[in-house]
């Protein structure tokens, strides 16, 4: 009997530590780690991205200015050409004839002007003795000016002829990049209304990029300006940056500098042209291409950063 009651004791003893086991709260899980940024007042720049399309500094059309069939092209292709260069000969045997008449009309015209002379230079001293009348003297002097006037005329007739013989010969009017040829030896080229263009010369030591603001971006910028102090705004426009963006997301390596503000507003796209020039010392950019051009608009003073993975959005809120 007391053998019964001592296992029974021992068995509700061992059950009650496996109950107390079991209502034992579980052990707490260590606290999370959390990241803390540290804020502070700064200036922060803030910056807009705009699609531009870059041009030459110059981007010249060469024409040609007398009609006639081209005879040589005297540059390669895509390469690079001085100023006055010569480009491209057209014909020049209908403008020497046309130089070789007017040489003859100026000839013709010294000649009749030294006729006049030596008449005058008769009449003269017998006017002054009165063996002539004073209308024949008037008559003399009326034919040697006449006279002088003709040369004066044939000489500009020439020199015009001279000219019009000149531009068959056509030369790069810049230092730059040529294109292809639009003209191949034969064809005839120079006729109006619409004369061919023969090539494209571009000077690309710097280049241009223009794009495009809003009118709404436009009248912000424009009322921002207006409520700023003149220090503030000459601070402004010494530390203002111009960026490009090249097409593989690059950052061109020089800063630019805004040039150029549309003088309207494009009734039919509502925004305003912009144009901002670079250095291109190595060539890199070339007309054609496009970019985005970054530019720091304004600077907002005494602000603070947060990073945009601590700023979580709620819907409504």
């Amino acid at each position: 009997m007391k053998t019964s009651t001592l296992f029974l004791v021992a068995g509700l003893s061992l059950a009650a530590i496996s109950c107390a086991k079991k209502n034992e709260p579980p052990g707490l899980a260590p606290p999370p780690e959390i990241t803390v940024y540290q804020t502070h007042v700064q200036d922060v720049p803030i910056y807009r991205e705009y699609v531009g399309q870059i041009f030459g500094f110059q981007d010249i059309a060469i024409r040609a200015r007398v009609e006639g069939s081209l005879e040589e092209i005297h540059f390669d292709e895509g390469k690079a050409v001085e100023a006055r260069t010569l480009l491209y000969t057209l014909e020049s045997e209908p403008f020497d004839e046309k130089v070789a008449a007017q040489q003859s009309y100026v000839a013709e015209a010294n000649t009749s002007l030294v006729k006049a002379e030596n008449d005058l230079n008769r009449v003269q001293p017998l006017a002054q003795q009165n063996a002539v009348s004073q209308r024949q003297l008037d008559a003399s002097i009326a034919q040697r000016d006449a006279a002088e006037a003709s040369v004066e005329a044939a000489q500009a007739n020439l020199h015009a002829a001279e000219i019009h013989r000149d531009y068959t010969e056509i030369s790069s009017p810049v230092s730059g990049i040529i294109g292809k040829t639009m003209a191949k030896v034969g064809d005839f080229v120079g006729r109006e209304p619409n004369p061919i263009i023969l090539n494209t010369v571009s000077r690309i030591d710097r280049i241009l990029v223009q794009f495009f603001i809003s009118e709404t971006e436009y009248l912000r910028f424009s009322r921002h300006r207006q409520a700023e102090t003149e220090s503030d705004r000459q601070e402004r426009e010494e530390n203002i940056e111009v960026k490009l963006i090249l097409a593989d997301g690059s950052i061109y390596e020089h800063n630019g500098q805004m040039d150029f503000f549309g003088r309207e507003i494009d009734p039919t796209t509502g925004s305003l042209l912009i144009q901002a020039s670079f250095p291109n010392p190595d060539s890199v950019l070339r007309p054609g291409q496009f970019a985005r051009i970054k530019v720091n608009v304004r600077v907002e003073k005494n602000s603070i950063l947060i990073p945009q993975r601590c700023v979580t959005e709620l819907q409504g809120l």
